[in-house]
């Protein structure tokens, strides 16, 4: 398993591998730049086919963060870890202490939080063991707690930026939004669009949570191999990357892709294919910011949540700007949020 070589080792930092024999933990630690701040990134357990999915998930969500946080405005740089998910190694408080002393072994060059796989209770054992950790829970009125929420929040200001840059239409009531993945993000995505008097399209793998979604709101359920190429206005990926390909975009009648799932993209060339399409994407580390936001502003201070509140609708302007800049450039909207984030992480090393 080459690793310098990597289709996406991107000039990462350091990369490192842990294993703790009494708990089973097996886990990556991908730190991509540290310019800007700590390398700040939620922790996935997720169970891959291989370990070499596993480093390949872990370059490209750490790289995906330092360009999420970068373009977010936040003091942190980009980094990711995965624990590799197995008959052996159950989720446990001592699994998590481990995953804990593994964080606290790098010094505060890397800061975790939550991701899929993981919660708020896994999160206080990895405190437990390291300062290092942040979407701890909640504290009065002031920042922390669960981040989805405020990803989601930050997915419909960027829904509702692209509905008005591509439809022309200033209000979501009546739009069709396809949303694949209703678990944490997505379940709180869909009650924030049932709000708006968007009409609802949902898909899962998981049957728990389409039942308790169709339970508590009006959707319509689609299979999960239909719903990327449902007739609907908006598709909302809100469940794992690597969705948009040369096999699948050509199939998609979304006019409007924006959602909260990291990594979207299959390739760069797959934005382009979106662009000639005229499908407006909304780059995905812009959009789904919101809960590194919480996030930073948990660990930095006790922020209250109307302070997070005004950082996560600043999502909504960025992502006009990107999409004006493109309308006007007739450049892809992904091009356009690379440059952007590199940009800023190059003035960044200049200046160290």
């Amino acid at each position: 398993m080459g690793v310098f070589k990597h289709a996406e080792f991107d000039n990462h930092e350091s990369l490192h591998f842990f294993h703790d024999v009494a708990t089973g933990l097996q886990a990556i630690i991908a730190i991509h730049s540290t310019a800007l701040g700590p390398a700040a990134g939620g922790c996935r357990r997720w169970i891959y086919t291989s370990d070499a999915d596993a480093l390949t998930d872990a370059l490209r969500l750490s790289r995906g963060m330092t360009y999420k946080n970068a373009v977010a405005g936040l003091k942190f740089g980009g980094g990711k870890s995965v624990i590799l998910g197995n008959e052996n190694a159950p989720k446990s408080p001592e699994l998590f202490a481990a995953f804990g002393r593994a964080v606290d072994s790098l010094g505060g060059r890397y800061i975790t939080a939550e991701d899929v796989g993981c919660s708020v209770d896994d999160m206080r054992y990895v405190h437990e063991q390291t300062e290092f950790v942040s979407g701890l829970p909640q504290s009065g009125s002031n920042a922390g707690g669960d981040p989805s929420p405020w990803t989601a929040i930050g997915c419909l200001q960027g829904i509702e930026a692209a509905v008005q840059s591509r439809l022309g239409r200033d209000s979501l009531e009546g739009v069709r939004v396809a949303v694949q993945g209703v678990g944490h993000v997505g379940l709180h995505l869909c009650r924030l669009l049932h709000e708006a008097g968007a009409e609802l399209y949902v898909s899962d793998v998981n049957s728990d949570n389409l039942a308790a979604t169709s339970a508590e709101l009006p959707v319509t359920v689609v299979s999960p191999g239909e719903l990327l190429y449902a007739d609907v206005d908006v598709l909302a990926p809100c469940a794992l990357g690597n969705i948009l390909t040369s096999t699948t975009i050509p199939r998609i009648r979304a006019k409007i892709i924006a959602g909260a799932a990291n990594n979207q993209l299959s390739t760069e060339e797959d934005g382009v294919r979106l662009a000639e399409r005229d499908i407006l994407y909304a780059p995905d580390y812009v959009i789904n910011a919101g809960g590194i936001i919480s996030v930073a502003r948990e660990y930095y201070g006790s922020s209250s949540k109307d302070e997070v509140r005004a950082d996560v609708y600043r999502i909504r302007e960025r992502l006009q700007a990107i999409f004006d800049e493109a309308k006007s450039t007739g450049r892809p909207t992904h091009e356009l949020a690379d440059e952007l984030a590199r940009s800023i992480v190059a003035d960044a090393e200049a200046n160290l």
